[in-house]
């Protein structure tokens, strides 16, 4: 039998197989595997639905409330809905013997394949084979096709499609599962069927199309309905193409021209072949993986799955003008409802910011659009200026449920919405990097000062002034190692929050020279002189504990705690927790659960000596357990500085699989958002060396031995940063439409680099002839 979709599955590199079929693994595939285009995401369920299957279908920014505690990411109805049987026997992978099961996700591509030989219980045998894609060039499309042949013997096959409307969010701990849209309007056209169905709390108006046709002998067929049966003969092979179309329309009272309106959009893609679609989509996906593409010269394996961290985040990147953001599971499950954290900022921005400075821009705007509700947040907890919620979903509001599950499984009290302030200075944070990587001056005037201005607000109101000590304090806080709550003078927090006092004083000296832009904010704000003022004053008064050895205390008290050192790591190198100590007790250690300390030193790298950096990495290394998926990355970057390249290698390794292998037990709710962008960041600011020092792009590679080459490239004000490492090798090109030469420091030394043209650097001392530990 002919395998019509194998030129899509010929290049290793590129490809992410399952091979055979587990039941155990049904869900965790459905994630790997999902598609999407940023506006919409859809797990990759088999199309026949078999028990226990997941079907995840969703849309950036649709969220509701109804029924539930918090705002949840809607799963809507499933478009990928597919179904034969024979004689009552259903072909699915649970319920019918088969001899084959392939399915190949191409990442260059974005588009999943199948290939399946069933065996029904008379023993004749079927082939099975389908295509399927999200659509990049036009976003509200999806398209698939299904080759079906009977293989030994004639047969009467019966079909039935259409969009699956029995779909459900599964709910929080104590909530179950539950639909959040009910339908409005059904209708079947000559050649497609429609459904209108709005969202039950905020009334997103969502519309689906789906036209469906059949080819067999050369003869195309549109199908009139949903349930249908073809006769085939032995080898006769009969293609299914079905085409969906979703879009949502905010709700608008006694509008009803949906169908008419949105028919003619869907057309336009409808009447057009599988095939032109398909181009259209392959060609939208060359230009990305143009841009966001790291090509190491190492195994196969270590490209793949390099690629699918990459390929996981450029499904979820969408422009929209600040509609939306991109949630801690991205659109490939429910895992936090969809919620917005920190995660999206702090760990995802980077690899936009270099790559697609304009995916940045809309998540920062994301964040301003919902500015008012922070100042709410602030005003209604006795603060000035603006607090982010911990998580965030459409309307800006805390949307942190009440329960979650611990380590251990235990159900637990959340306090992260109460005291995790920190996500309000990671904001400004990544605000000020996107203003000094894009020089983007329009974006600061319309938003980003306002954004700087009330988060330094917030923290000035935050701080309590301890006379005895003659400091500032930030008490009854969170840091990011959540294994303790309530604690005072966390490092980080402290640190974040001086650093955004600083840098929001330093941008109001910049804005002053702008007259009439200062006074317009100034009166928007009602911002005094004086106010600034106190910023800087207050600055370099808040607390922070350094003991004679350069090591940060975490927060007060830390350094008090049982010290308790992990003697074992599992297979992948994590720290094995003592036995007999409770999930409960953690906090009562010294344990760290994430990067906190050495979050700090990573993100202010500017800021603090490397001596300092040693101390504390020696120190939190051995202590830290990452209890999270947002720790191996950071702790691999830092590793990485400090020289200990077998520690950071496996470390890297650990996110680098976080998913694909499934290695915090969790993958089925979702891709973590995190440890993808906080893989890219171990390869190009870990193993590439690249930093922003006083405003200035450094390269210092670090690259591990049995990589031979590293091509990526930046953006980098406004130029494209063509780069090829090796550990003592730079090979450097920079594009640009501008006649004037850039400046980037190549091994810690600031050169004027003229633009379209190749330089060569070498490193004059060899790395092998390097100390240990050597910034």
């Amino acid at each position: 039998m002919k395998k019509l979709y194998s030129d899509y599955i010929n290049d290793e590199f590129w490809l992410i197989k399952e091979d055979g079929w587990e039941k155990s693994l049904q869900k965790i595939r459905e994630s790997q595997l999902s598609l999407g285009n940023g506006y919409l995401g859809a797990r990759s369920v088999l199309e026949e639905l078999p028990y226990d299957s997941t079907p995840g279908t969703y849309v950036a920014g649709i969220y509701d409330k109804m029924g539930s505690q918090v705002a949840e990411l809607v799963n809507l109805p499933n478009p990928i809905n597919f179904k034969f049987s024979i004689e009552g026997e259903k072909f699915d992978l649970v319920a019918m013997d088969f001899l084959e099961h392939k399915r190949a996700l191409n990442m260059k591509k974005a588009l999943l394949t199948r290939h399946t030989i069933y065996r029904d219980s008379k023993k004749r045998c079927y082939d099975y084979q389908s295509l399927r894609f999200v659509s990049l060039h036009d976003k509200n499309i999806g398209a698939m096709q299904v080759a079906f042949t009977p293989l030994d013997s004639n047969c009467e096959l019966e079909v039935n499609t259409g969009i699956d409307t029995s779909i459900y969010n599964s709910g929080g701990i104590s909530e179950g599962r539950k639909r959040h849209f009910r339908i409005k309007e059904l209708a079947q056209s000559r050649d497609a069927g429609y459904i209108r169905i709005n969202t039950l709390d905020k009334k997103h108006e969502i519309v689906y199309w789906a036209g469906f046709y059949y080819e067999i002998d050369g003869k195309k067929v549109f199908a009139k309905d949903n349930f249908f049966t073809l006769n085939l003969k032995q080898n006769q092979t009969v293609i299914f193409t079905k085409v969906f179309w979703i879009k949502d329309f905010p709700y608008e009272e006694n509008r009803n021209d949906y169908r008419e309106s949105t028919y003619k959009m869907f057309c336009k893609s409808f009447r057009r072949s599988f095939r032109d679609l398909l181009d259209e989509h392959v060609k939208a996906w060359e230009k990305l993986w143009d841009k966001a593409d790291i090509l190491i010269g190492g195994t196969a394996n270590l490209q793949q799955n390099l690629r699918f961290n990459i390929y996981h985040m450029l499904i979820a990147s969408h422009c929209d003008n600040g509609f939306s953001s991109i949630g801690a599971r991205t659109l490939s499950g429910e895992g936090y409802h969809g919620h917005i954290f920190w995660d999206a900022e702090i760990f995802l921005m980077p690899f936009y910011l270099f790559n697609f400075p304009k995916v940045a821009r809309n998540m920062l705007l994301y964040r301003y659009r919902r500015i008012n509700e922070a100042r709410k947040l602030a005003k209604k907890e006795g603060f000035r200026g603006a607090k982010f919620p911990w998580e965030s979903a459409d309307t800006g509001e805390e949307e942190t449920p009440e329960w979650a599950r611990d380590i251990d499984r235990t159900i637990i009290r959340i306090h992260t919405h109460q005291m995790e302030h920190h996500i309000t200075s990671d904001i400004a944070y990544a605000l000020y990097k996107y203003y000094v990587v894009t020089n983007d001056e329009d974006f600061m005037e319309k938003y980003g000062y306002e954004m700087l201005f009330e988060t330094a607000r917030f923290w000035a109101s935050r701080v309590e002034y301890n006379e005895k000590k003659r400091k500032y304090e930030i008490n009854r806080i969170i840091g990011p190692d959540e294994f303790r709550i309530s604690v005072n003078n966390n490092a980080y927090t402290n640190m974040m929050a001086k650093w955004n006092l600083v840098t929001a004083y330093n941008m109001h000296c910049r804005l002053k020279k702008n007259h009439c832009l200062y006074k317009d904010l100034k009166e928007k704000l009602n911002l005094k002189e004086k106010e600034a003022k106190e910023w800087k004053k207050i600055a370099p008064k808040i607390a922070i504990n350094v003991n004679k050895k350069k090591v940060i205390e975490e927060f007060d008290g830390y350094f008090k705690l049982r010290k308790v050192i992990p003697e074992f790591a599992d297979e992948n190198g994590i720290p094995i927790l003592p036995p007999k100590l409770k999930a409960k007790d953690l906090g009562k250690t010294q344990l760290v659960k994430q990067a906190d300390v050495l979050m700090l030193l990573y993100l202010l790298d500017d800021v603090f000596s490397s001596k300092t950096k040693i101390a504390n990495y020696e120190f939190y290394m051995p202590r830290t357990v990452h209890k999270s998926s947002l720790s191996p990355s950071i702790h691999a970057i830092f590793a990485s500085f400090a020289r200990d390249m077998n520690k950071a290698y496996n470390l890297f390794n650990v996110s680098l699989r976080t998913d694909i292998s499934n290695l915090f037990g969790n993958t089925h709710e979702g891709i973590h958002a995190a440890a993808l962008g906080g893989t890219w960041q171990a390869v190009v600011f870990g193993f590439a060396g690249v930093s922003i020092q006083k405003e200035k792009l450094f390269i210092n590679p670090r690259v591990p031995q049995t990589w031979k080459k590293t091509i990526f490239s930046l953006h980098w004000k406004g130029n494209t940063v063509n780069l090829e490492l090796a550990n003592d090798v730079i090979k450097i090109k920079i594009d640009s439409r501008k006649n004037k030469d850039v400046k980037i420091g190549i091994f810690n030394k600031i050169n004027s680099l003229r633009t379209n043209k190749i330089y060569v650097f070498k490193r004059r001392i060899p790395e092998y002839q390097r100390r240990t530990y050597h910034y």
